[in-house]
Parts: structure tokens; sequence; C-alpha cells
């Protein structure tokens, strides 16, 4: 129902990101999806990955500051508006997405995202039999 997360901060200057991309590169870990956000100062580069666990301890290892978190991944049919229904779900048990993002894998949507309930999403989620997708499955579609 969750996956793990990489929330690595970084500076806004030529280069930060370069690293970070680098190592994971030499580490051979594959991306699945990112996202940046950032202000004046600095971003917030959001990642899954195939092998999350690792990819912190070698981001720790070169000084760079990372987290690690659970987020939620459920799996929606390929339509317009698949997510909307998804988060109406959510919103309707007044559950709020704290951040989200989504990407395509093997055909299907996939939608990340916090809450600042994670109990309930997750009694949520079971009660309205979504789909999820565990970091498991994320291992085994990215493995080359």
């Amino acid at each position: 129902m969750t996956i793990q997360q990489l929330s690595i901060f970084i500076e806004n200057k030529s280069g930060t990101l370069l690293k970070v991309l680098q190592l994971l590169k030499e580490a051979k870990i594959q991306l699945v999806a990112s996202t940046i956000a950032d202000t004046v100062e600095y971003g917030i580069y959001r990642i899954i990955c195939s092998e999350p666990s690792r990819a912190y301890v070698v981001l720790k290892d070169a000084g760079i500051s990372v987290a690690l978190s659970d987020v939620f991944a459920i799996t929606l049919d390929n339509e317009p508006g698949r997510a909307a229904d998804a988060v109406k779900i959510l919103s309707d048990e007044g559950i709020g997405i704290t951040y989200m993002y989504s990407f395509l894998l093997g055909g299907k949507g996939i939608l990340i995202f916090r809450t600042d309930n994670p109990e309930r999403t997750r009694e949520v989620i079971i009660l309205n039999d979504i789909t999820f997708i565990s970091d498991k499955e994320l291992k085994i579609v990215t493995s080359y």
C-alpha cells in the first residue's frame, strides 16, 4: 500500500542535481519517477526508484541530505479522470493530500501521495478496494 520515497534536499545551484543523478547512475539504481519542488535557495527532489534503501545509503555516504519515507502508491486505469475519482474518495472522507505526483508504469497510472491522516487513508484504500503497488512490485518492474 505504501512504497519508499527518497526526499533529497539540494541547493539551487548548478551541478547539485547532477551530483545526485551521477551517484545513482554509478550505483546502477533505476529511477522510476521523480519531481522537484523548489524555493529560491533549495529544492526537494523526491524520487521513486528500484532500490530506495540502497539509494539512501549511497546518497547519505556522499554527504547528501536525504530522507526515506513511506508514501501511498495506488494504481489507476489509464483513462481521463481516474486521478480525480481517487482523490474524491479521499476528500469525501476528510483526508487532506499534502502532496501528489503521478506517472505511467506498465500501462497503468500510478498516483503517489502523502496525506494528513495515514491510518485513515489505509482504511479508505482497503474499504474502497483501491489497487496499490508495493516496493517489491516496483523492483520487479524495473529490473533489467
